[in-house]
């Protein structure tokens, strides 16, 4: 189990916060929140986005850390790539902004 009250730094911050600075990037965490892991092809039905589109969504939600993946063989023999959300708390305050700052690698941006 993770340590919650470990300070976040900076750039998993930014990564975190850019990933879910879009509505389907919004919608994907939602769908896995509250329905539970799910393959590519059934979230891609479930949100109406193309299967292209949301492995790039997918794909940035991984790379913050926000979500899962899996591959698993189904009953007939395919692979499938389950995704669901991963444990993580974002308790956005000045305080740790302040302190995320400090860890930036790219101050410049």
């Amino acid at each position: 189990m993770k340590d919650e009250t470990k300070p976040i730094d900076g750039d998993r911050l930014l990564a975190m916060l850019a990933a879910l600075a879009n509505p389907h990037r919004l919608r994907i965490v939602a769908a896995l929140a509250t329905g539970g892991r799910n393959y590519v092809s059934q979230l891609a039905r479930d949100i109406g986005l193309s299967r292209p589109l949301l492995h790039l969504h997918l794909q940035k939600l991984a790379d913050a850390g926000l979500v899962t993946s899996r591959m698993e063989l189904s009953a007939d023999g395919k692979a499938l790539n389950y995704f669901e959300v991963a444990d993580f708390a974002l308790p956005l305050a000045p305080g740790l902004i302040a302190e995320a700052v400090k860890t930036l690698n790219n101050k410049e941006e």
